[in-house]
C-alpha cells in the first residue's frame, strides 16, 4: 500500500508537469504557423510586385501611335529576368495581339476577353479599377492552369488595353516556397471566390486529417485570393513528451517497487537462479543449433594434441569424412605438407598467448585426395593457461576464389604482353583523381557545353587537371614515339608532351570525363623530348570495373603525322580546284544522275541566287523547288529525258531567288561517265537575265511600233478618205460657183460651201479629239468612286430615263474606289449609256445593267441592255471603227465607241463586246 500510494503522488506530479510542457508546445506551434504563413504571403506578394514591374515595363514599350517597339527582344529580357512569368501580353482593346514567347502560346493569339464569359469579368474589374488586377486561377488556352495579371493601359487619357503577364500556377507555388513547407505538419490550401458563381473555389487537394480549429488564413486583394495554412493531425506532440512521461511514471513505478522488492527479496532471487539456468540452457541449445547447422564448417580443436573434440557436418562435408571419421583425426593429418609449419607457428603463438586469434589461408587434402583451399580462422576458448586449452576452427571454402584469383593473374600477365608488345604506342593511366576533382567542382554530369564554358574560362582549372595524371605504365613504342628512355623520365617531366593544340584539346578529354564516357578518341598533337610535333591519333578506354572511377585507362597514341601530311596536300588541292570552280563566272555543279541529289554546288550560287552551298545540299529537292513555277515541269521532262538518252544538253529556264526575284539561267550540262559507265551530271548555270531582258524589250519595243504604225496606216486611210471626200466637194462646188451665171445659182452653190466646210470642221474635230486621246502621256490619274460617276451620268439622262420609263439597275458597290482619270471615266459612261438608250429596241421596255466582275485577280466594269444589239459576224471587226455605224438612225456618226476604245487603251485596260441581234448587247471594260 505504501508503494502505491507513492507511485498515485509522484504520478500526479508527471502529468501536471507534463501538461504544463504541452500547453508551451501548442503556443510555439501557433507562432510558428503564423510565421510560415506570413513568409509564404510574402513571396507571393513578392512575386506579383515583379510582375507588376514587368507588365508596367512592357506598357512603357507602347509608343503614341499605339504599337510596340521591340517587343520581341523587351519580352525575352523581362521573363529572363523573372523566372516566375511564362509569357508576357499585349492586349489592345482586350484582343490578344502580342505574345511572347509566340511557339508555345500561340493559340491564345487573337483572343478577345471582353467575349469570353468565364474572363471578362476579372477583366472589367481590371479596368474598373485601374490597377493591376490577377485573374485565375484559370484553364489556360495554351494548355495548363495559369494566372493572368492584367494592368489597365491609358494613351493620351484613353484606355488602350492591357499589358498582361502569365504565371503557370505550379510555378507561382512554387515560388511562393509551398514546396519547403513541413508537409508532415502543415497543409497549404489556394482559394478563390469565383468571380461568376460568387462561391468559393479550392485549387488544390482537399485532405480530410486537418484540423479545422488550427487553421489560419490571409487575403491577397491583387487577385482576391486566400491562403489557407492548416495543422494537420499530429502525434508529435505527445512523442516528444513521450520520453519523459513514461521515464516519470518509470520512476514512480521504480521507487514504488522499491518497498516491495525490499520486502520480498529472497523469493525475487530464487525467481533469478530459475530465469538463469533458463537462460543458460536456452544458450546451449542455439550453440548447437548454429554449430551443427552453420553453413561454414566449424570444430573444436584440443590445443595439445590438434585432434576434433567436435565438428558439424558443413567440416565433414567439405573434407569428404563422417563425423565419427574426423574424431579420430587431427589438424595435422589433414593439412597439405607445405602449409603445416606456418600452421604450427601459429597455434603455437596462441598457445604462449602472443596472439588471441589468427586467420590464415591454407590448403587441406580430402578424403579423396583432392586438395581444396580453405580460409581459416582460429581462436582460443580457453580463459588461464591451467585449464585444459581448447580452440574453435572456423573453416571457409576459398577452392573457387582462390581459382579465379589464378585466372585474374593469367589474363594480367596476357594484358601485359599484348600492352608490352603492342605496335601502337599504349599509356595506362589512373584518371581517379581527376574525376574526383571535377566532382568536387560539381561539373560532373552537366551538360557538355557548360563544362566546357567553365574550362576555357578557368585554365589554371586546366593545367591543376594536368597535373594530376598518374601515368601507371607506357610499352616502348610509346617510349620510342617521345624519344624517352625510361617510364621515370616521363613521370618526371610529362608536361614536355603538351602542345598548345594539346593542351587545347584537353578540354575534350575533360568534358568526356564530367560526361563519364568510357572511350573517347580524336585527333591532336605532342612533343617529343626533342620538341619536335607529332600528329597523334588519341583514343582511350576504360579497363572494365573501372568505368565509373576511371581509375585505369587505356591510351593509344597512333602516329598519323604522315597520314595528316597527305590529308592536308589532298584539302590544298581541293581548295586550289574550288578556288578556280568559284572564280568561274556561273553556279558549278554535280549531281547523281539517277536521284538528281547535288553533291557539289559552288559559291558563286550565293551571288546569283542569294542562297548558299550548304542551303542548297542540304534540301535533295531544292532545285526542283526554286525552278519558277511555270518552267518547272517542262524543265524537269527535259532534263529527265535527255539524262535517259545520256545526252549533253543545253536549256534555258527560269529560277526564284532568295529575295523573291526572278533570274534566268542558261543551264550547260555534260553526262560524266567512270569505266565507260553514266554515274553523275556535271554542268554550269549561267545568269542570262540581262540578255533575256533586252531581248524582251526589243519584242516589247517591236510589238509597241507595230501597234503604232497599224493605228497610224489606219488613220492614214480615215484621213485620206475622209478629208478626201469632203475636199473634192468642195473643189466640186467652187467650180459650179465659177461657173453660176445667176445670183440664185451662186447663193445656193456658197449654201453648199458653207455646208460642206461644216462637215469638214466637224471631222477635223473628231480627228482632233482622236490625236489628243493617243498624245497624251500625262493623265491625271485619281481615286474615284466608281458609283458616283455612274449617277452623275444618270442625271444627264434624266429627262429620257423619265419619258421613256427606262428601268437601270446598279449594282456597283457603293464604296468602290478605282484609279482613273475622271475626264474619260466620265466620257466612257456617257457614250456606252448613250448608245444603249439611242438603240434600243422600239417594242420593248428599255433595260440597263451594270455591274462590277472580279475574274482571275482582274476587275471589270460590264454595261448590258435589251436594246437591237449588233450583228457581229458581219460587223464585229470593225465595230470600234471611226465612222463604222451599224443602224439607220441619222444621228449615228461612228465616233462614240471609237473615242471610247482609245480612252479605255489609253488608260492601259481593254474593252470587249458580246451581241445578238434582237436581244442586246454586252460592253466588258478591263480596269486595271
Amino acid at each position: 500500500m505504501t508503494g502505491f500510494l507513492i507511485f498515485l503522488i509522484l504520478s500526479f506530479c508527471v502529468g501536471l508537469s507534463i501538461f504544463l510542457r504541452f500547453q508551451v508546445i501548442k503556443v510555439n506551434e501557433r507562432r510558428e504557423m503564423g510565421q510560415t504563413l506570413e513568409n509564404l504571403h510574402q513571396n507571393i506578394e513578392q512575386c506579383l510586385k515583379g510582375c507588376y514591374t514587368t507588365t508596367l515595363t512592357l506598357a512603357l514599350t507602347i509608343n503614341d501611335s499605339g504599337t510596340p517597339d521591340n517587343f520581341e527582344s523587351i519580352s525575352s529580357q523581362l521573363l529572363a529576368s523573372n523566372n516566375s512569368i511564362s509569357a508576357v501580353q499585349l492586349v489592345p482593346d482586350g484582343v490578344i495581339k502580342y505574345i511572347y514567347p509566340l511557339e508555345e502560346n500561340k493559340s491564345a493569339l487573337n483572343l478577345n476577353i471582353f467575349k469570353i464569359p468565364s474572363i471578362r469579368n476579372e477583366a472589367f474589374k481590371s479596368l474598373a479599377d485601374k490597377k493591376m488586377y490577377f485573374a485565375g486561377p484559370l484553364v489556360l488556352r495554351q494548355g495548363g492552369i495559369g494566372i493572368v495579371g492584367r494592368l489597365p493601359v491609358y494613351k493620351k487619357n484613353k484606355f488602350w488595353g492591357f499589358s498582361a503577364v502569365v504565371i503557370k500556377f505550379k510555378d507561382l507555388l512554387k515560388v511562393s516556397g509551398i514546396n519547403s513547407i513541413d508537409t508532415n505538419k502543415y497543409y497549404f490550401q489556394f482559394s478563390k471566390i469565383n468571380p461568376n458563381t460568387k462561391k468559393e473555389e479550392f485549387f488544390l487537394p482537399v485532405k480530410k486529417d486537418i484540423y479545422k480549429q488550427e487553421q489560419i488564413f490571409k487575403k491577397i486583394p491583387d487577385g482576391n485570393w486566400k491562403l489557407y495554412l492548416s495543422q494537420k493531425k499530429q502525434k508529435y506532440h505527445y512523442s516528444v513528451l513521450f520520453l519523459p512521461s513514461i521515464l516519470g511514471f518509470i520512476l514512480a513505478l521504480l521507487i514504488a517497487s522499491l518497498v516491495t522488492v525490499l520486502l520480498n527479496r529472497p523469493r525475487q532471487l530464487q525467481h533469478l537462479v530459475n530465469i538463469q539456468a533458463s537462460k543458460l540452457l536456452n544458450s546451449e541449445i542455439k550453440f548447437k543449433t548454429i554449430f551443427d547447422q552453420a553453413p561454414l564448417g566449424i570444430a573444436l580443436v584440443d590445443e595439445e594434441t590438434g585432434k576434433f573434440l567436435e565438428i558439424n557436418s558443413k567440416f565433414c562435408e567439405l573434407l569428404g569424412y563422417s563425423e565419427q571419421e574426423m574424431k579420430t583425426k587431427n589438424y595435422q593429418s589433414i593439412t597439405h605438407p607445405k602449409d603445416l609449419p606456418k600452421n604450427e607457428l601459429n597455434v603455437y603463438e596462441l598457445k604462449e598467448e602472443k596472439i588471441k586469434n589468427y586467420t590464415t589461408k591454407k590448403r587441406y587434402i580430402t578424403k579423396s585426395n583432392i586438395t581444396i583451399w580453405v580460409n581459416l580462422i582460429v581462436s582460443s576458448l580457453s580463459k588461464t593457461k591451467k585449464e585444459r586449452r581448447t580452440n574453435i576452427a572456423i573453416v571457409e571454402d576459398i577452392t573457387l576464389q582462390k581459382q579465379i584469383l589464378e585466372d585474374l593473374k593469367k589474363s594480367e600477365k596476357q594484358f601485359r604482353n599484348l600492352f608490352d608488345n603492342s605496335p601502337i604506342p599504349m599509356w595506362e593511366i589512373d584518371l581517379s583523381l581527376i574525376k574526383n576533382y571535377l566532382t568536387d567542382l560539381n561539373l560532373v554530369g552537366k551538360k557538355a557545353s557548360t563544362a566546357e564554358s567553365y574550362f576555357k574560362e578557368n585554365p589554371e582549372t586546366v593545367l591543376k587537371c594536368f597535373a594530376l595524371i598518374k601515368v601507371i605504365a607506357v610499352n616502348d613504342q610509346c617510349l620510342q614515339l617521345l624519344n624517352i628512355k625510361t617510364k621515370n623520365e616521363l613521370d618526371n617531366n610529362l608536361e614536355q608532351v603538351l602542345d598548345t593544340e594539346t593542351i587545347n584539346d584537353f578540354i575534350k578529354q575533360l568534358v568526356a570525363i564530367t560526361q563519364n564516357k568510357r572511350q573517347f578518341a580524336y585527333d591532336t598533337k605532342i612533343k617529343n623530348s626533342n620538341g619536335e610535333s607529332i600528329d597523334i591519333h588519341f583514343q582511350w578506354n576504360a579497363i572494365r570495373g573501372y568505368e565509373k572511377t576511371m581509375g585505369r585507362m587505356i591510351i593509344s597514341t597512333e602516329d598519323i603525322t604522315f597520314r595528316k601530311k597527305n590529308e592536308k596536300l589532298i584539302v590544298n588541292s581541293q581548295r586550289k580546284v574550288e578556288a578556280l570552280i568559284n572564280t568561274i563566272d556561273g553556279i558549278v555543279w554535280e549531281c547523281d544522275i539517277k536521284t538528281f541529289r547535288f553533291t557539289f554546288v559552288s559559291k558563286k550560287v550565293e551571288q546569283i541566287l542569294g542562297f548558299t552551298s550548304e542551303e542548297w545540299l542540304s534540301n535533295p529537292n531544292f532545285w526542283s523547288e526554286h525552278i519558277y513555277p511555270d518552267d518547272r515541269d517542262w524543265a524537269l521532262e527535259y532534263c529527265t529525258k535527255k539524262t535517259n538518252q545520256l545526252l549533253n544538253h543545253d536549256f534555258e529556264y527560269r529560277m526564284v531567288c532568295k529575295n523573291g526575284t526572278v533570274i534566268w539561267l542558261r543551264d550547260m550540262v555534260n553526262i560524266v561517265y567512270e569505266n565507260g559507265v553514266a554515274t553523275s551530271l556535271h554542268g554550269i548555270m549561267i545568269d542570262i537575265t540581262k540578255s533575256k531582258n533586252i531581248e524582251a524589250d526589243l519584242n516589247n519595243s517591236f510589238n509597241l511600233v507595230s501597234r503604232q504604225n497599224e493605228r497610224l496606216l489606219n488613220f492614214s486611210y480615215i484621213i485620206s478618205h475622209n478629208l478626201r471626200s469632203h475636199t473634192s466637194n468642195i473643189a466640186s462646188i467652187v467650180t459650179l460657183l465659177q461657173t453660176s451665171e445667176t445670183p440664185e445659182e451662186k447663193e445656193q452653190m456658197l449654201g453648199l460651201l458653207i455646208s460642206v466646210s461644216g462637215l469638214l470642221n466637224e471631222t477635223m474635230q473628231h480627228l482632233n479629239e482622236v490625236i489628243n486621246i493617243r498624245t497624251n502621256v500625262s493623265l491625271v490619274v485619281q481615286r474615284l468612286n466608281l458609283n458616283e460617276y455612274v449617277e452623275n451620268v444618270m442625271k444627264v439622262f434624266s429627262q429620257q430615263i423619265i419619258s421613256k420609263k427606262i428601268a437601270i439597275f446598279n449594282h456597283i458597290p457603293e464604296d468602290l474606289i478605282i484609279n482613273y482619270n475622271p475626264a474619260y471615266l466620265e466620257s466612257i459612261l456617257y457614250n456606252l449609256i448613250s448608245n444603249a438608250i439611242r438603240y434600243s429596241h422600239p417594242e420593248r421596255k428599255i433595260i440597263i445593267y451594270l455591274k462590277w466582275i472580279t475574274e482571275d485577280d482582274k476587275n471589270y466594269l460590264e454595261i448590258s441592255d435589251n436594246g437591237i444589239g449588233i450583228d457581229l459576224v458581219k460587223n464585229g471587226n470593225k465595230i470600234f471603227g471611226l465612222y463604222k455605224t451599224f443602224s439607220s438612225d441619222p444621228s449615228s456618226k461612228g465616233v462614240g465607241l471609237f473615242i471610247t476604245k482609245n480612252q479605255i487603251e489609253a488608260m492601259g485596260g481593254s474593252i470587249t463586246v458580246s451581241s445578238e441581234p434582237n436581244v442586246g448587247t454586252t460592253f466588258k471594260i478591263d480596269i486595271l
